[in-house]
């Protein structure tokens, strides 16, 4: 069976909540629009005019400092697919700023580093294939996230490096759709701590209020406190649903156990979950946990976090200095000096708080208006600390 096949009718659902639409359904007046540098407008019969439509425009050079409108669409409609490509350098795939917005609105409903957005964390440029992005080879980004709108759709990137780079693009919709009645927004969120704080959990989506539906995230850890042999992921994932404060409805058991693993991480990549980005030798991993076959409704707020909590042995801990540390717990529970008792425990395993490097692009649905960010980290921080040996990043 054809893997995108298999999941058009989850997706269709996904954007709209009715029933999926069949491949065979012709809906009348629906339109289809492409729009690239080819026919930024979209407009009929004016593709591939440049050049006398030999290939013209594929593609712009983009300048720091410039902010190019990559489709501008009148509603109603759905944002079907997006693909670009750009120099697999971190100039491009941190410096770029990718944002949408919705009916109006003059600020962004999604706002991330461009590659961040599309699935991967930390500047790499690695194969992989889920149900909402993709990265075929390893040098280009897709997103089949459907993103319903009701009056204009307004798609941007903005060069904030100071390096100039090509980008090539496609922003595939239709136009004229008939929308349900209470259809919400595609949001999405970048956010990053560098390090983190011990027993304050990072937050992936900061508290909003609304009514939608959380659609999962993508997560970067650089672990900057621990190395290995220390494991990285015994950090919860919590949910707070609607009036949550301190106590969530949702939460999870472990950091691999989220995304469908177990016992530790290596690469792999799903439809809904996976972990295509394993460095071990670096200290960097990116995951990904989608909630399409297992949605996550909120009806008044939402606030996702996850713990920073890192494991191994006694002798482990004790190697690296914090086996006697008041941040270290035992056996899921805080720490007690008493309940040491020597080289016997030397090979249990332990839980500790710990300080790391931590990034999410956290993804939604949402009635708007869209919530009201700070603006995104610098591009100076943006870039710093990626744990690329070797690689000069102006």
């Amino acid at each position: 069976m054809n893997r995108s096949l298999s999941i058009a009718a989850v997706l269709l659902a996904v954007a709209s909540g009715a029933a999926a639409q069949e491949l065979f359904e012709l809906p009348k007046g629906v339109e289809t629009r492409w729009y690239s540098f080819e026919n930024p407008t979209g407009q009929p019969g004016n593709g591939g005019r440049a050049n006398e439509g030999r290939k013209g425009a594929p593609s712009r050079v983009i300048a720091p400092g410039e902010t190019v409108v990559l489709a501008d669409i009148a509603g109603p409609g759905v944002v079907r697919r997006i693909w670009l490509t750009v120099p697999g350098q971190v100039e491009a795939l941190r410096g770029f700023v990718f944002r949408i917005f919705w009916d109006g609105q003059d600020w962004p409903s999604v706002e991330a580093p461009l590659q961040d957005f599309f699935g991967l964390p930390f500047a790499r440029q690695v194969p992989f294939e889920s149900a909402l992005f993709s990265n075929p080879e390893g040098r280009s980004f897709n997103c089949f996230v459907p993103m319903p709108f009701r009056k204009r759709a307004r798609v941007v990137v903005e060069n904030q490096s100071p390096k100039e780079a090509m980008l090539f693009y496609d922003v595939d919709a239709t136009r004229a759709d008939t929308l349900p009645a209470d259809v919400g927004y595609f949001h999405a969120r970048y956010r990053r701590e560098n390090p983190t704080v011990p027993k304050r959990d990072f937050e992936v989506l900061p508290r909003l209020e609304g009514r939608g539906r959380y659609l999962g995230a993508n997560v970067g850890i650089r672990t900057v406190a621990h190395r290995p042999p220390l494991w990285f992921g015994e950090g919860e994932l919590k949910i707070f649903l609607d009036d949550d404060r301190e106590i969530p409805t949702l939460v999870g058991t472990g950091t691999e156990d989220l995304i469908g693993s177990a016992w530790g991480l290596g690469r792999f990549d799903h439809l809904y979950q996976g972990a295509p980005l394993t460095e071990e030798k670096n200290g960097v991993w990116g995951f990904y946990r989608y909630h399409v076959p297992d949605p996550v409704y909120f009806q008044k707020a939402v606030r996702v976090t996850l713990q920073q909590i890192a494991g191994g042995t006694v002798n482990q801990l004790r190697l690296l200095g914090i086996a006697e540390r008041p941040e270290l717990i035992r056996n899921h529970r805080p720490y007690d000096p008493a309940a040491y008792h020597g080289p016997e425990d030397e090979n249990q395993w332990e839980n500790v708080e710990t300080a790391q490097d931590v990034c999410a692009t956290a993804y939604w649905y949402q009635v708007l208006p869209s919530p009201r960010w700070p603006p995104l980290e610098p591009y100076a921080d943006r870039v710093r600390d990626l744990g690329l040996p070797g690689v000069t990043v102006r």
